[in-house]
């Protein structure tokens, strides 16, 4: 047996099956697992790029108002995980259809891998401030390269350690972020902050504010229901990623916010998005617990991206290894492109354009066409209630390009002032449902908490 073989076996027996499994985990736990997921530089330099563009006090109120929108989807759509027992691609079959539901999926796809480049790219300038700090050699590109080779060697070897370790660093990050709230408003009070003139120029209106921390909650969304399944009850799911996801952006986008306008009210530059920006008032501490804190992260995104291959399709699995092998050479020679953090702004709307049609038909399939129930026949290759007309729900897709259009148009065209997603998701989540009304009597599904309880996840 080669090498390749039994590397192949082994992570077969660890690796995670797309099929219903039985959740155990309470709501502290939960809360846990999403305080962990999200307490992250990404999520902490996304409220950078806000200040000084808008008032501070208004930026605080529009994270917090963000947030809470998106927490609602999350909680939705991570519900049906907990019922069903299923991750969140799997149950895109329920509204697109067994093969339609690779449209997701294929999205699901690129957006991991996108975040794994932003995540590795900021790694590697957090390693490059140590190392040049120390030694004076400097070359961003060549330690995200590095980064992103362990990341995936972790991805491959070492993902159940780092899951079980991740808290440790949202710990530390709550230590840091305790640390530079204190410093800030030691320094400066609340009335400075909110004194700080607004840039002559400003890229960032308040809709797009509110627009980009919506859109962080929707991009966090795609692994909802892959954590949620595994709650004891539905209510444990609910309230455990509600506050725990709430918290944890509120903290850390908030975070960045102060960071950055410490750094205008110091006298400093401004620049969003660059960790080494607010890493210098702070001091090295704070870019090894960055390059602690995304490597934890970035590990869960490759891995979470290899599953979704791995199971993209029910009864045909696709090897673990060679996926994990393909992916993270894509994956490493993606982080060298480091123009993708000058456009952090339009990979995120992408996203939401991409995504926030996808989760309101999610919702409208799930609770209200299909009567809050998904029979057994979702897990299988071909045939069956979900494989609609050779295997795509035409309805389902119809709706979801409608929503992604208008999603571009208003956020690019014909931009609106309050943001593209909110009415995006409502058009899509209103078009979807009308189109579905007629064939809704025709369901005859019968209430089922957990497939796993009616179907053999193996």
């Amino acid at each position: 047996m080669s090498l390749y073989t039994r590397l192949e076996r082994r992570l077969e027996e660890q690796s995670d099956d797309a099929g219903a499994v039985r959740g155990t985990y309470s709501s502290g736990r939960m809360l846990m697992i999403w305080l962990a997921a999200n307490l992250v530089v990404t999520t902490l330099l996304t409220g950078t790029l806000f200040v000084p563009d808008v008032p501070y006090g208004l930026v605080i109120a529009l994270i917090i108002g963000g947030t809470i929108v998106g927490a609602a989807v999350l909680v939705l759509v991570g519900a049906i995980g907990t019922r069903t027992g299923l991750p969140t691609m799997a149950l895109t079959r329920g509204p697109f259809g067994t093969r339609g539901s690779l449209l997701p999926v294929t999205a699901n796809v690129i957006i991991l891998m996108g975040w794994s480049w932003v995540q590795a790219m900021l790694a590697g300038i957090s390693l490059d401030y140590i190392v040049s700090s120390l030694t004076g050699f400097s070359s961003p590109v060549l330690f995200a390269v590095v980064c992103q080779t362990i990341v995936v060697i972790l991805a491959i070897f070492g993902h159940a350690g780092v899951a079980r370790v991740e808290p440790w660093f949202a710990a530390i990050i709550l230590a840091i972020a305790a640390y530079i709230f204190v410093v800030a408003f030691t320094s400066y009070s609340p009335a400075d902050f909110g004194a700080i003139p607004a840039n002559p120029e400003p890229f960032y209106s308040p809709g797009l504010v509110f627009d980009v921390v919506l859109a962080t909650a929707i991009s966090w969304t795609v692994l909802a229901a892959d954590f949620n399944r595994f709650a004891r009850t539905t209510r444990a799911g609910a309230v455990g990623s509600g506050v725990g996801y709430t918290l944890s952006t509120i903290i850390s986008m908030s975070l960045g916010a102060t960071a950055m306008g410490y750094v205008v009210l110091s006298g400093g530059e401004a620049i969003p998005f660059d960790p080494v920006t607010i890493i210098e008032p702070f001091g090295a501490l704070f870019a090894v617990a960055i390059f602690l804190s995304v490597m934890a992260t970035n590990t869960m995104v490759v891995y979470g991206m290899v599953t979704t291959v791995v199971n993209a399709i029910p009864g045909r699995r696709v090897p673990f290894l060679g996926a994990a092998l393909v992916l993270g050479v894509i994956s490493i020679i993606g982080s060298t492109f480091f123009g993708l953090l000058a456009q952090f702004t339009t990979f995120l709307v992408t996203i939401s354009a991409l995504f926030a049609p996808v989760f309101a038909i999610m919702i409208v399939d799930y609770y209200l066409i299909k009567r809050g129930s998904y029979e057994p026949d979702i897990l299988r290759p071909q045939g069956g209630r979900y494989w609609y007309t050779g295997g795509v729900n035409w309805l389902a897709v119809g709706a979801w390009v409608v929503g992604a259009v208008l999603a571009y148009v208003w956020a690019y065209v014909w931009p609106l002032p309050f943001g593209a997603t909110v009415p995006t998701f409502v058009v899509t989540f209103a078009l979807y449902l009308l189109v579905s009304l007629p064939g809704r009597a025709k369901d005859g599904f019968a209430p089922a908490r957990n497939l796993s309880e009616t179907v053999d996840a193996r």
